[in-house]
């Protein structure tokens, strides 16, 4: 990154993982029409395995300055296990809602009493309405990546840790995908003032397929069914009638 902030980014188990990213739920069909749903035992399994692996073979780690989470219940879950170790060392974890999922359709839980010590001083008021710079758009979530990236770099600590969705990181914040409560690692790729911000990956994470190698490798991309179908006009008008190949240039390109 630009000024020399690490990122690490972890993604969540109901998906794949990121810089963190939360773990797999593994849970039958008609329980993935829950909003927000906690972990199964097996992603809390998965979250102790990164934790031990953090504390135990990542000198990284122990230089976080602070962590970011999604508010959803199954990121506070992830930040609460797989980093433990680094939580009760009294790094603060804020949770922040630019880093949501792509889409959640009802109202969300109040999670301030399940995880009193986190900081949700500065969630936006607008959660969890899917509405404005949440918008389950194309447009709308590219901007966001954007948004969650100036906010990063404009941080004073050096080293942050984030746990955040498969989706939403692979479409708009580094093009990589993520699996179950794994992890990748990225600096700030050196831009010119004004324009957008864009992630360097370490090569450790990238050749390894993610810190815990379990992620894919190589490039990701936007996939037809990442966003709805009825939303595609909308989208072109709103990005001045590109073409699906020409909007995802709108993506911050990995170097």
């Amino acid at each position: 990154m630009a000024k020399h902030c690490t990122t690490s980014i972890i993604s969540d188990i109901l998906h794949r993982r990121g810089f963190l990213r939360t773990p797999c739920l593994t849970r039958p069909a008609q329980e993935y029409d829950i909003p927000d749903p906690p972990l199964t035992e097996l992603g809390q399994q998965q979250c102790r395995v990164l934790e031990q692996h953090l504390r135990q073979h990542v000198p990284l780690a122990h230089l976080i300055e602070r962590i970011i989470t999604s508010p959803m219940r199954r990121t506070l879950e992830t930040t609460a296990l797989g980093l433990d170790f680094f939580i009760k060392r009294g790094i603060p974890v804020e949770a922040n809602a630019l880093w949501q999922a792509l889409r959640h359709r009802q109202p969300l839980q109040d999670m301030k009493p399940t995880f009193p010590h986190f900081d949700y001083s500065t969630v936006d008021p607008l959660w969890p309405s899917k509405t404005g710079p949440y918008a389950f758009t194309r447009t709308a979530t590219v901007a966001r990546g954007q948004s969650c990236l100036r906010d990063l770099h404009s941080r004073k600590e050096k080293v942050i840790a984030v746990v955040s969705h498969s989706g939403f990181l692979r479409c708009a914040i580094s093009l990589c995908k993520y699996a179950n409560a794994d992890y990748r690692i990225f600096d700030f790729k050196d831009t010119e003032k004004g324009e957008d911000l864009e992630l360097v990956e370490w090569k450790e994470t990238e050749e390894n397929g993610g810190g815990l190698g379990e992620s894919e490798k190589g490039r990701a991309v936007i996939e037809d069914n990442d966003f709805p179908e009825e939303q595609a006009e909308e989208v072109k008008k709103q990005l001045g009638g590109k073409t699906d190949g020409e909007a995802a240039k709108e993506i911050p390109e990995k170097k």
